[in-house]
């Protein structure tokens, strides 16, 4: 007889999508994730003043570990895999931190404070789970909004080229391919059917692509200066070195990207119709934690699930895992072979911008939808109100905190985290006596 954890992973797994289909479907969820994670590498190597070729090995090491933390998230163990279709990278969240441990400690005590990290995260697992009763369906709901919500000025930006500081950010070109990638996106999913309408993101990237070619904003330098084959090395940059105060600066960073992750979770557990438990959010923690460690240990970065990727199963209706293990295979391959890792990095950021804009303003819209089911007082319309204002707030103004603490800022400067935080203290303020109706373990 099969335990509950085979039942709801075989729920998630009876799929009639043949293996090519599944294939073109894995290559949407990796192409959606891609510019997000590999810009973590490029950040910290330029901030910490690395050379072309470390960069270089940095961003395949980085989509390789990516593979890895992924298949250790979609699959479920006794102790760790939270079982549902999500892709892990390294958040952005994380590149302040890292690059301020790297600087003023060296690159030993940077993987060494992502180790540490690591192992906290696995280690508290069991007690973080516990927090399940404090995001009933107001605190998810609002929670999930605010994800969709604070990643539009992500989207945005990119639209414009990305950079905001460059005379072309905005420009016509940009704008055109944009719109155009939108458009092809929202039109398939009007008019196209079946198949085709499940990729419409990957469709509308690879039509923005050509666009932007015949524009004349493709470069294929990128592969041509990549090389053909790369193997992982243990410690490639540095031994580990242990320092309390960077431990702590990463532990830190580690919790914001946990709160997310617990976002996430409970989105995709709402769009595959299966209830998240204190066992899953455990295991789910675990994975991501042990991928920290590996991450350190490689020389790479720590890693938690994207949320963008939440978008993409909502948008295409597939809720299966098996496009997502494909997904994960083919980061593990491109991460081996850095010139075919490349191809993907000459898709503009306007591109890209394009399609966010539709996957993250999808997450918000499950966040909305989550909210429809919760009863309109005005306790429940404060803890949204407030939350997602906060969240907002220090998204599009985080010059706020200017005065504050280097930490503090880190922290709070975060929306999700603020949002989070504020959607839990409030519910507990307003609706202590519901804390643990209808709750499982």
């Amino acid at each position: 007889m099969k335990d509950s954890t085979e039942l709801e992973d075989s729920s998630l797994d009876e799929s009639n999508l043949s293996n090519f289909k599944a294939s073109i479907l894995g290559l949407q969820h990796l192409l959606a994730m891609y510019s997000g994670d590999i810009l973590v590498p490029l950040l910290v190597g330029a901030a910490l003043g690395f050379s072309t070729k470390q960069i270089t090995y940095l961003v395949s090491m980085d989509i390789f570990m990516c593979g890895i933390a992924t298949l250790l998230q979609l699959k479920r163990t006794r102790f760790t895999g939270i079982g549902l279709p999500v892709v892990l990278g390294c958040a952005i969240e994380y590149v302040a931190p890292l690059s301020a441990v790297g600087k003023h400690f060296g690159l030993g005590t940077m993987y060494g404070s992502i180790i540490a990290a690591g192992i906290f995260i696995f280690l508290i697992a069991g007690f973080f789970a516990n927090i399940r009763k404090f995001f009933p369906p107001v605190v998810t709901g609002s929670l999930i909004t605010l994800i969709g919500l604070t990643l539009i000025p992500v989207a945005f930006t990119n639209m414009g080229g990305g950079d905001i500081t460059a005379k072309s950010f905005g420009s016509i070109p940009n704008l055109i391919v944009a719109g155009v990638t939108v458009l092809v996106i929202l039109g398939l999913n009007i008019w196209g059917r079946g198949f085709i309408q499940q990729v419409g993101i990957l469709i509308g990237i690879l039509v923005g692509v050509v666009v932007a070619s015949f524009m004349g904003e493709v470069s294929l330098e990128p592969v041509s200066q990549a090389s053909w084959f790369q193997l992982p090395h243990v410690f490639m940059f540095a031994a580990p070195k242990f320092e309390w105060s960077s431990i702590v600066t990463m532990i830190l960073a580690a919790l914001t990207t946990m709160i997310e992750s617990t976002g996430v979770f409970f989105a995709l557990g709402d769009i595959v119709g299966r209830p998240i438990k204190k066992d899953d959010l455990k295991k789910g923690y675990r994975a991501e934690g042990l991928a920290a460690i590996l991450g350190g240990i490689f020389n790479t970065f720590p890693y938690s699930t994207f949320s963008q990727n939440v978008g993409i199963v909502q948008l295409s209706g597939i809720k299966t895992k098996k496009p997502v293990y494909f997904s994960a295979f083919f980061l593990i391959a491109l991460g081996l072979l850095p010139k075919i890792g490349a191809t993907a990095t000459v898709i503009p950021a306007s591109v890209l911008g394009g399609a966010m804009l539709v996957m993250f303003g999808m997450v918000g819209a499950q966040g909305i939808k989550m909210l429809r089911e919760v009863e309109g007082s005005n306790s429940n319309l404060l803890i949204i109100g407030i939350s997602v204002s906060l969240g907002l707030g220090v998204t599009v103004q985080p010059a706020l905190l200017q005065a504050l603490p280097l930490t503090i800022q880190t922290i709070f400067g975060n929306g999700l985290v603020v949002g989070s935080l504020s959607a839990v203290i409030l519910n507990v303020l307003f609706n202590y006596g519901h804390l643990n109706d209808a709750i499982e373990d």
